[in-house]
């Protein structure tokens, strides 16, 4: 028998051994991996209320604050606010409010019937919006979405009609209130940037 005729068969025998392992170290790692868990059930009590995506109050950020009005991504059309007669939505400090032409983003699972953006010496200041709750589930919306924002286990609904507190560099302050002639609760909300909350109180008390 040849040198060569002798080399065939171990080479096959080699071969066969190789592939052998390489099954058997596939099995292994197939039981090594945990099967996945089917049928476990959610940490939260079966009767638990989940907030509403829109209860947040980042929906209504649509622009970053301090934001130039030329700059902004969103187009804009000026807001007349009615105190007596027509005038300009101004506070005398240079401020000027826009709603976006699009209609505002979802709040409290409704869209706003307020929406407005204002611009002090036009940069991104405040943000207001104000929205009808249901007369029946308005203190328990408020009370949800106040939890949602303060970080906090929901209040009771009777704990109060006014919510405020701060995110990063962002403040609001929300009240629940109604409107003049109108029956329904009002959920109104004003978000303002955090830095300009505290330059103005330090300004009060440092006169």
């Amino acid at each position: 028998m040849s040198a060569s005729a002798a080399r065939g068969p171990a080479r096959s025998r080699a071969g066969r051994h190789g592939a052998a392992a390489a099954a058997l170290l596939l099995l292994v790692a197939c039981a090594g991996t945990p099967a996945p868990e089917r049928g476990r059930e959610s940490a939260l009590p079966r009767n638990a209320v989940l907030p509403a995506a829109s209860d947040d109050w980042h929906s209504l950020l649509v622009v970053p604050f301090g934001t130039l009005l030329r700059a902004s991504p969103v187009a804009l059309h000026e807001v007349l606010l009615f105190h007596g007669e027509s005038q300009p939505a101004a506070d005398g400090d240079g401020t000027d409010c826009y709603s976006p032409d699009a209609g505002p983003p979802r709040f409290v699972e409704r869209r706003p019937d307020e929406y407005m953006l204002c611009f002090t010496h036009d940069r991104l200041s405040r943000i207001e919006a104000s929205v009808r709750l249901a007369g029946a589930d308005a203190a328990a919306t408020f009370a949800r979405a106040c939890g949602l924002w303060r970080k906090v286990p929901a209040p009771p609904p009777q704990a109060g009609n006014e919510c405020a507190g701060r995110d990063g560099g962002v403040a609001f302050s929300a009240r629940l209130g109604s409107a003049a002639g109108d029956a329904a609760p009002v959920l109104s909300i004003t978000l303002s940037a955090a830095v300009a909350e505290a330059e103005s109180g330090a300004g009060q008390r440092n006169p």
